[in-house]
C-alpha cells in the first residue's frame, strides 16, 4: 500500500535559521515548521541548545529531554559553534539561503557573534530577522534575561486571582513565553507578505513584557482610563474583576469550574432561592463575598459529572479540573485526535505529542520529523549549500561544526 504525501505546507519553501532555546524562541519555529517551513536549528556541537541538557527533573525519552523534544519537531539539526572564528563562513552560506532568522539572545550577544540583523541584512537584504527578548532592545530593562515567572511579576496579574490574603498568585501555563512565541510567528509571517510587496525583508522585534500587557487590554484600558485597579475579595475568587462565582469549587470526587454565569442560572442548578433572586449581573459584584461564602460547599454532595449534567441543563458554563491523565482520557481530546504521535531517530521510534493546534483545509499544519539529534543534519544541509565532504569533515575536525552522520564524520 502506498501511503499519500501529506499536502504541502502554507510556508513551503520558506527556509527558517532557528537560533533560539528554552521556550518562546523554539515554539516559534515549531510553528513555522508544523506550517511547512524547512526549519534548521542552529545549536552549539558542544551540548545544543539548553532544553536539550535542561529539563523538567531531568527526565528523559529517547536519550533526549522531553522538554526539548516537545517543542523542537519540524527541524533538521545543524551543529555550528557560533563563537569560532571560521564560523562565519558558514552562516554566510545559511544566511544567503534563508528567509527566516529567529534569535534571542541577551541584548547585543547576536552582533559580537556577527549574527545581528545589520550584519545579516548586508548578506540577505530579504532576510526576515526576528529578535525575541525580555524587554526589547532599549529602556533601563534590556539588558536583563527575560523569564515566565519574573515578567508575570512585571505584569501586574499576580494581584488579580486569590484572595486579598494571600501572596502574588502566578500562573502555570508559562503563557508569557508561549504568547511571545504565538507574536513572533505572527509577526515573522506578516513580514514574510510584507516583503513580497516591499522586495525587502525587515527587522521583527517581540518582547516578554509587551506581550504580557497586551494580554491584559481590558484590565489596563480600564485602570488607565478610570483608575481602578482590580481589587481581590475577602473570598477566594479567579478573577479580581469578574462577578461571582467566577472560579473553582470542590465536588464529591473532583472539582468544577464556574465562569461568568448569571446567579439566578446557578439558582436553578443549586435549587437555591437567595440566588434565584439575585438576577442583576452586577450583583455578582455588590455581593462577591456574600456569594462565594453562600456556594463555595455547595457542590461537595455530589460528582463533578452531576453538576457538569445539571449546569448544561440551564446553560451555565462549567467544566472539570483536569489533572494531565483526565486530559489524556478526555473525550473530547480523545475524539478530535489532540493527541499524536510524532517519529524520532531512524529506528521507527515514536514520542507522543499534542498536534498542531491549527486545522486548515488546504495546507493543513504536519508533523514531518520529530525533534532532532544534535547535528543530525549538518552534513546534509551544507551539502546541499554546495559544501564537499571534505570541507564538512574538515571543519567537523577544527571544532566550527558538529556532525552527527557517520557516513560524513568519516570521510
Amino acid at each position: 500500500m502506498v501511503v499519500p504525501l501529506a499536502p504541502a505546507g502554507a510556508l513551503d519553501g520558506v527556509r527558517v535559521l532557528d537560533a533560539t532555546q528554552m521556550l518562546a524562541g523554539p515554539l516559534a519555529a515549531t510553528r513555522l515548521g508544523d506550517l511547512g517551513a524547512d526549519v534548521i536549528k542552529l545549536e552549539s556541537p558542544h551540548g545544543g541548545e539548553f532544553n536539550r541538557t535542561h529539563g523538567f527533573d531531568g527526565i528523559r525519552l529517547h536519550g533526549e529531554m522531553t522538554t526539548f523534544l516537545a517543542v523542537n519537531r519540524n527541524k533538521r539539526s545543524l551543529a555550528v559553534d557560533l563563537k569560532h572564528p571560521e564560523a562565519s563562513e558558514v552562516v554566510v552560506d545559511l544566511v544567503r539561503s534563508a528567509d527566516v532568522f529567529i534569535q534571542n539572545f541577551r541584548h547585543g550577544t547576536a552582533e559580537r557573534l556577527g549574527v545581528g540583523y545589520e550584519q545579516l541584512r548586508e548578506i540577505n537584504p530579504r532576510l526576515v530577522y526576528c529578535s525575541i527578548s525580555g524587554y526589547g532592545s532599549f529602556g533601563p530593562y534590556r539588558d536583563r534575561p527575560g523569564q515566565d515567572l519574573v515578567v508575570q511579576g512585571y505584569s501586574g496579574s499576580m494581584f488579580s486571582v486569590g484572595s486579598a490574603d494571600d501572596d502574588p498568585e502566578p500562573g502555570a501555563l508559562w503563557a508569557a513565553d508561549v504568547m511571545t512565541g504565538y507574536q513572533a510567528a505572527i509577526g515573522i509571517l506578516a513580514a514574510l507578505t510584507a516583503r513580497e510587496r516591499l522586495g525587502v525583508g525587515q527587522k521583527v522585534e517581540v518582547d516578554m513584557l509587551s506581550i504580557v500587557l497586551d494580554a491584559q487590554l481590558q484590565e489596563l484600558v480600564t485602570y488607565l482610563n478610570t483608575g481602578r485597579q482590580p481589587e481581590r475579595s475577602a473570598e477566594p475568587s479567579a478573577h479580581a474583576f469578574i462577578p461571582a462565582p467566577y472560579g473553582v469549587y470542590r465536588t464529591r470526587d473532583g472539582w468544577l469550574t464556574l465562569a461568568m454565569t448569571p446567579l439566578d442560572a446557578l439558582g436553578e442548578v443549586l435549587n437555591d432561592d437567595w440566588l434565584r433572586s439575585l438576577s442583576d449581573y452586577n450583583d455578582g459584584h455588590t455581593h462577591r463575598d456574600e456569594v462565594y461564602r453562600h456556594i463555595r460547599h455547595a457542590f461537595e454532595h455530589e460528582t463533578t459529572a452531576h453538576w457538569l449534567a445539571r449546569c448544561d441543563e440551564v446553560n451555565v458554563w462549567a467544566g472539570p479540573v483536569h489533572d494531565y491523565a483526565g486530559v489524556a482520557n478526555d473525550p473530547h481530546v480523545v475524539e478530535t485526535g489532540m493527541l499524536v504521535e510524532q517519529p524520532f531517530g531512524e529506528n521507527g521510534d515514536t514520542v507522543r505529542t499534542v498536534r498542531p493546534p491549527l486545522r486548515m483545509s488546504a495546507t493543513p499544519p504536519t508533523i514531518r520529523r520529530g525533534a532532532p539529534i544534535l547535528g543530525a543534519d549538518t552534513d546534509s544541509i551544507l551539502a546541499d549549500l554546495g559544501w564537499t565532504r571534505a570541507r564538512i569533515a574538515e571543519a567537523a575536525a577544527t571544532g566550527v561544526l558538529g556532525v552527527a552522520s557517520s557516513a560524513f564524520a568519516e570521510a
